[in-house]
């Protein structure tokens, strides 16, 4: 299995993503193609005593910053680390892609670069996330703020898909994320999907309201592009603060520290359950080939999860259940 690497994407680039990627090859066997500066990959390794096993070094200068217009993936920077590395992957001479770069580039890449699977009307990024019951997915996650209600409805299949082949949940169920569970409620956006996913050929159970998300009341989560990022970035942030708040209330004074001992593997395991970096990062539905977006401030561990997504995606030939699928007239 060859996994290309954006080297140069992402706030930490490069050396949490070398140190990442060296994580992967050790823990699951793979082989990674480092693509971005050679001089500058060689130099971050040499300098931080990494060893670049089962790696290969495809040179790129150029690179993608968080600041780009998305499209220039396409033009200006045709030659940055990630737009060969679409082009690598096109190519055959790797199985997956795996950034931490620019969002909106990374969707244009694989859009444009690897290509949507026929008959999808628009890839869509969808994030694993945690849930009180079991984890749960959400998407899109960021790739299209305005969708059609035909995008929704797909984004269900190709949620209900992953769910199914890759964390193995039997008949998954999909939910419509609205200000209110009734039909009626809604843009009229939802109200359009909604008629079109209670017909579709996946478990759609209705509306679901952002409270009853994290109890993971639904499988899947499907939203627009704007609200799925606005509720992935409020998730996050809300864990982190009730972390936060959890540490300080138990490192008051002494008696609270003492205190902290007797629970303290509860909350570690609480604290691991809702640690974004154990899913490292969101899949790409719906290009012809597995595209893997990390976290924009991916360390080490948390970039080495994201190729674990990768092999998953590969190990359980999702894009053919997802072409599979789509030949099926009722998505056209």
């Amino acid at each position: 299995m060859n996994i290309i690497i954006d080297a140069f994407g992402g706030d930490n680039a490069p050396l949490e993503i070398i140190k990442g990627a060296m994580l992967a090859v050790k823990e699951y066997a793979v082989n990674v193609i480092l693509v971005g500066d050679k001089n500058k990959i060689n130099k971050c390794a040499g300098e931080n005593n990494i060893a670049l096993e089962n790696c290969e070094i495809v040179d790129a200068k150029d690179i993608i910053t968080m600041h780009d217009d998305a499209r220039c993936v396409l033009k200006e920077k045709n030659e940055s680390s990630m737009a060969v590395g679409f082009r690598l992957l096109n190519e055959g001479k790797g199985d997956a892609f795996v950034s931490a770069g620019n969002t909106g580039a990374v969707t244009v890449g694989a859009t444009f670069i690897t290509k949507r699977i026929k008959g999808v009307k628009r890839p869509a990024i969808a994030s694993v996330m945690p849930s009180a019951k079991k984890p749960i997915l959400l998407m899109d996650c960021g790739a299209n703020s305005e969708c059609r209600p035909n995008f929704l409805y797909q984004f269900g299949m190709m949620g209900s898909l992953y769910m199914k082949h890759i964390l193995k949940y039997d008949n998954p169920s999909v939910a419509l994320a609205n200000n209110g569970e009734e039909e009626t409620k809604g843009t009229p956006l939802i109200k359009e999907a909604y008629a079109l996913m209670k017909n579709a050929p996946y478990n759609f159970i209705g509306n679901i309201e952002g409270r009853q998300i994290p109890f993971g009341d639904a499988d899947v989560v499907v939203a627009d592009g704007f609200t799925g990022n606005l509720i992935l970035k409020t998730y996050e942030g809300v864990a982190k603060v009730l972390m936060n708040g959890i540490k300080d209330a138990f490192m008051k004074n002494i008696v609270s520290k003492i205190s902290y001992l007797g629970v303290k593997s509860g909350i570690d395991e609480m604290k691991k359950q809702f640690d974004y970096k154990e899913y490292g990062g969101a899949v790409l539905l719906g290009v012809k080939k597995p595209v893997i977006k990390a976290h924009g401030s991916a360390d080490a561990k948390t970039f080495k999860n994201a190729v674990k997504q990768a092999i998953w995606f590969l190990e359980n030939n999702l894009t053919d259940e997802i072409e599979n699928a789509f030949s099926n007239p009722v998505f056209e």
